[in-house]
């Protein structure tokens, strides 16, 4: 492998950063460092995308532009739909805390045909890290946008934040989205990256007794796709047909994932990293889409971006010493450099413990009660 490009040459999507901002929330676990700052994204920035993006959906039309903050409510509608309006024959998706929806952006929402994901950890006792800028609880402003997206028939999937995984709270957790008519949900344990550095990562056989006691809730009721269940189901199903339906995370080139920032720096591969500088790596860009094209950046960003050769050295030896490395395909480089003081080249991380491994155990877990 270490003469073959280990980045596939086109994405699957594109991370658009429209603004730095994030409108009324102050989530104590965030990781962005500039979000009470307001940077907009100027058009010009979005029509450079364009200029690559439009060629890939054409070839591609599940390809998609994820508008993701900040908070993307707060560029305004207006603005938001300058920026959306140079792309062609794509699927817009916008990541949300649903406090600014109202009447108006549901009618924007349905008329630009947006696929909406609410972040939301929650019951309002489990939502307690989630504030508002004044240090109030965010909860009833989230609510009240969920209530106008469901006034509005408007399906949305959710990302819930876990920094306490208890396995007897599981199926309150799954109720509540189940109830909420969720599509998909998506659950995130707490990770320590960015400005989030006050974490403490949760016990590895607690979280997989989470993990078993959620997938046990969904078994009896489910009306709600599990992201990471499904991710384990792919990967058995995978295994068991010799491979299909396409390589494993040992041998499938990464999505490089481009992530764009309000002023055109691109970032691939772990959008946590747009915004912060190492006096190795500079600022972890690739490139600006203002000076060169996003395709350019992308085929040549292993010799454009020098953290990347280190991230490989770490995935290489995850790949020599992890068992589960099959599963997941070594751990994801935010994690990597926040975990291990600056370094791309370390191997497990407190995030691997909790959120990949533990979740393949507790999936198993539940396949030994359940499916004997």
């Amino acid at each position: 492998m270490p003469n073959q490009p280990r980045l596939a040459p086109v994405p699957g999507a594109v991370v658009m950063q429209p603004t730095t901002r994030c409108l009324p929330m102050d989530c104590t676990y965030c990781y962005l460092p500039f979000r009470r700052a307001d940077h907009l994204m100027p058009a010009a920035v979005a029509h450079a995308v364009a200029m690559t993006v439009n060629g890939w959906a054409a070839a591609n039309p599940a390809f998609e532009v994820v508008w993701h903050g900040g908070e993307p409510l707060a560029a305004g509608r207006e603005h938001l739909a300058a920026l959306m309006a140079p792309f062609e024959g794509v699927k817009h998706s916008l990541h949300t805390n649903a406090a600014l929806i109202d009447d108006a952006w549901c009618e924007f929402l349905r008329d630009h045909d947006v696929h909406v994901g609410v972040s939301i950890d929650g019951p309002e006792d489990m939502n307690v890290r989630r504030v508002t800028l004044g240090g109030r609880p965010g909860f009833h402003l989230t609510m009240r946008g969920i209530d106008r997206l469901r006034q509005h028939g408007i399906p949305f999937s959710v990302i819930a934040v876990v920094s306490d995984p208890d396995p007897a709270q599981a199926g309150r957790f799954y109720r509540f989205f189940a109830d909420m008519g969720v599509t998909v949900l998506g659950v995130n344990m707490e990770e320590e990256e960015g400005i989030n550095t006050g974490t403490t990562a949760a016990d590895p056989e607690r979280c997989a007794e989470f993990w078993r006691a959620l997938v046990d809730s969904w078994a009896d009721n489910p009306v709600v796709r599990l992201r990471e269940l499904s991710r384990v189901m792919n990967f058995v199903g995978a295994v068991l047909d010799g491979g299909a339906p396409g390589p494993s995370p040992v041998s499938a080139p990464w999505d490089p994932l481009p992530t764009v920032a309000h002023d055109g720096g691109v970032v691939l591969l772990s959008p946590e990293l747009a915004g912060f500088t190492d006096n190795r790596f500079g600022d972890f860009t690739t490139g600006n889409v203002l000076r060169d094209g996003l395709d350019v950046l992308v085929v040549e960003a292993e010799d454009r971006t020098p953290w990347i050769a280190e991230f490989w050295k770490g995935v290489d030896a995850c790949r020599a010493t992890c068992p589960y490395f099959a599963f997941c395909g070594g751990a994801h480089p935010a994690n990597r450099y926040f975990e291990h003081g600056g370094r791309m080249d370390g191997t497990r991380t407190r995030y691997c413990s909790t959120a990949k491994i533990a979740l393949i155990e507790g999936v198993a877990r539940h396949a030994a009660e359940h499916c004997q």
